[in-house]
């Protein structure tokens, strides 16, 4: 018997749970408008840059590792609630900061913030999610990301014309979708799977009531029970046991991978790039719109696509294509070619990215470890990502200096080769499958 949904449930808590994704997008995307300014604020060299723009990866970092351990403790609901509110009172700090180390120091814990976000958004979503829309859901996350990222770039660019302080109002605004996250997470039900872990069993039939009809909570209730038999508090050596490894280590190297392919190289250092070909900051600035919207539009493709074409297949062509297009960049760079020319294949890059890595990582680190762990093992998959992330953004400005902006792009592209045949050898498909039946096809066979 085919069972019914609540479609417009499922899909408004699943966007207010994604505003977490938002914050990202916004903290991600507000250093590239803002670089400029803080260079000749605090008179960066090319270490300073590096580090200040990865201190948020750090603070993400930590913000993993917290809510971790938060979400299997006390739920997903409380993590989220804190998140907005570390978030709201960094992004004041960052704005009213008038010294570097003041400033790097909000940037961390703005990074805390974003980190406990990046974990808990989309393992809510995945949790509270039908098994035939769960790859859609979870990329609402991806979809909020690429939407704060536009709606930054766009504030940044008419803010830029305000003044040497300029950067202060770019960061200071942060404040607002935070407080709107807050807001929202209150009207959320805590994570059904959650709850039946820790045995209250009512309420999560109550919340999954919300989202299906009869036939449904009883199978879902019924799966997760039989999942959760014989668990225990997570711990370091349950995710790390013989049984889960593969899919543990799957995780991480997808997570490590998304970042080290080089393409959030083009989000934060935008003005750096189109500099070294003879733009000026206006030019720079535009640019960065235009890259938001060529995100925002094929993150939706990518949504339209997970849960049909599937994760596999996505993934496939999303590596081998970016490999493609970093050697063709590479060389535009470093002829200095037009920045029309340019354009294009960052722009393509953008396209490639956001139909691929960008969301469909997201949604296999949701949904491909076991109920039991799927807390704690997330956030190291996710602790990788921004560890990555770090190294990523800290060693590019180095880098560009001693071998030229177009020398990174290389290395890149090799990354994304290597990740190629990562992914065609150890990445099964996901799709149509229940948390429950992934947990008995891919951990215990």
């Amino acid at each position: 018997m085919q069972q019914r949904f609540n479609h417009a449930y499922i899909i408004g808590i699943s966007f207010i749970s994604a505003l977490g994704g938002y914050l990202f997008g916004f903290d991600f995307a507000v250093i590239s408008g803002a670089l400029p300014f803080l260079r000749a604020t605090f008179a960066l060299n090319a270490w300073w840059e590096g580090f200040l723009t990865g201190s948020l990866a750090l603070g993400c970092m930590a913000g993993c590792l917290a809510a971790g351990a938060l979400a299997d403790r006390y739920g997903r609901k409380p993590g989220l609630m804190l998140a907005a509110v570390i978030f709201t009172l960094s992004s004041l700090g960052m704005a009213f900061s008038q010294g570097l180390a003041l400033f790097v120091t909000m940037r961390f814990a703005a990074g805390i913030g974003v980190g406990m976000a990046s974990i808990l958004s989309p393992l809510y979503i995945a949790e509270i999610s039908p098994a035939h829309l769960r790859g859609r859901n979870v990329s609402i996350n991806q979809l909020t990301i690429v939407i704060g990222i536009l709606i930054t770039n766009l504030v940044n660019y008419n803010l830029a014309a305000k003044g040497d302080e300029a950067w202060r109002w770019m960061f200071g605004l942060g404040a607002v979708p935070s407080l709107v996250f807050l807001l929202g997470v209150l009207l959320l039900p805590e994570s059904p799977r959650w709850l039946m872990g820790k045995g209250r069993t009512a309420e999560a039939e109550k919340t999954l009531s919300r989202i299906g009809d009869a036939g449904f909570v009883n199978d879902t209730t019924r799966d997760i029970r039989a999942s959760l038999q014989g668990s225990d508090r997570p711990s370091l050596k349950a995710v790390f046991e013989k049984a889960v490894r593969p899919a543990v280590i799957v995780g991480i190297t997808l997570a490590v991978f998304q970042q080290l392919c080089g393409i959030n190289i083009v989000f934060n250092y935008t003005s750096t790039i189109f500099a070294s070909v003879g733009a000026d900051l206006d030019s720079q600035l535009f640019e960065t719109i235009s890259i938001g919207i060529v995100n925002l539009v094929f993150t939706l493709v990518a949504m339209w696509q997970v849960d049909k074409l599937g994760r596999r297949p996505l993934m496939l062509i999303g590596s081998l294509g970016l490999s493609v297009v970093y050697i063709v960049l590479a060389l535009l760079l470093r002829n200095q070619a037009d920045v029309k020319f340019v354009s294009f294949f960052v722009l393509l890059a953008i396209a490639m990215y956001a139909t691929s890595l960008a969301p469909v990582t997201w949604v296999l680190i949701s949904e491909i470890f076991p109920n039991k762990i799927r807390g704690l093992a997330s956030s190291i998959a996710i602790v990788s990502l921004w560890g990555a992330y770090f190294i990523l953004v800290f060693t590019f400005p180095i880098l560009a200096e001693s071998l030229g902006t177009y020398g990174p792009f290389y290395l890149y592209a090799a990354i994304c080769f290597l990740g190629f045949l990562f992914v065609r050898s150890k990445v099964r498909e996901t799709k149509g499958k229940t948390l429950e039946q992934l947990e008995q096809h891919l951990i215990r066979h």
